[in-house]
């Protein structure tokens, strides 16, 4: 009897050890197949860049210091400059694609280009639609005049009013500033933004508000044409690049290469180059 009792308690803990096995090989399974394993891969037009061997940027060309487009069909200035850095830094080529101030919104979002860059002024409604980067440069509006007529415009107010010629390019902040608060001045929309300061030299019209950087280079490009307090602008502004919304992989990148150029003093070099 007791030979039997031991037989049956070996085997009773023989299954139990079994059944044990069993479930440990279950939960070790089951465990396997939830495991998450390694994070998958996040898409990012950074990739894309460095596969293609191109960076593309939009620039409106027609915005000095920025962007211009010369008669010959290439493009230079502070932004070529510096999108020439950012390619060099992914080892890729630089390639500019022509856009409007216009259409800038609709060719970025459309992925005609990776980066858009030219003096772009950061408004919200462009933030609803895009990343930006870090701030390139705080430059608020000023306006331009003819040096004769710097004391007459000396204020909001007084550019405001019937008498004044205020000229603007078509679809950007300039156009909409000068809509927004020169409501009784008499408003001219040119559509040609480098010819447009030649305007008010010849007597055609008096007054331009755009960005106190460009108002002391075309000081400097037409000295008839003096800028009215470009160190106490009329509206804070803030200018930056525009980088494809929620690809945070290569806004990152940007904001890092340029924090870099920034610090190293390459970026300050590229501006006094265009304006010193």
């Amino acid at each position: 009897m007791k030979v039997m009792m031991t037989a049956a308690r070996a085997a009773l803990m023989a299954g139990a050890a079994l059944a044990a096995s069993t479930a440990i090989t279950v939960h070790a399974q089951s465990a396997a197949a939830v495991s998450p394993g390694a994070p998958p891969a996040v898409h990012s037009r950074l990739d894309d860049i460095v596969k293609s061997g191109t960076l593309r940027a939009c620039a409106t060309g027609d915005y000095k210091p920025y962007t211009y487009r010369r008669p010959d069909g290439q493009f230079e200035g502070i932004d070529v400059d510096l999108v020439a850095s950012l390619a060099k830094s992914l080892g890729v080529k630089p390639v500019i694609v022509p856009t409007t101030w216009k259409g800038l919104m609709d060719d970025f979002t459309a992925g005609k280009c990776d980066i858009a860059v030219g003096g772009i002024s950061v408004t919200l409604d462009r933030a609803a639609r895009a990343y930006y980067s870090s701030v390139v440069m705080v430059d608020g509006k000023s306006p331009i005049v003819r040096c004769t007529d710097v004391a007459k415009y000396q204020t909001l107010a007084d550019l405001n009013q019937p008498s004044t010629r205020a000229i603007a390019n078509p679809g950007g902040t300039n156009e909409r500033f000068a809509r927004q608060y020169l409501p009784k001045a008499t408003l001219t929309i040119y559509p040609d933004n480098v010819t447009i300061f030649q305007q008010i030299a010849d007597g055609r019209a008096d007054v331009m508000v755009t960005d106190s950087s460009e108002t002391l280079l075309q000081h400097k490009l037409i000295p008839s044409l003096c800028p009215v307090n470009p160190d106490k602008p009329l509206q804070f502004g803030e200018k930056a690049y525009l980088i494809p919304r929620g690809d945070d992989i290569f806004k990152q990148y940007v904001d890092q290469w340029l924090n870099l150029a920034q610090k190293t003093g390459e970026y300050q070099a590229v501006v006094d180059k265009w304006l010193k």
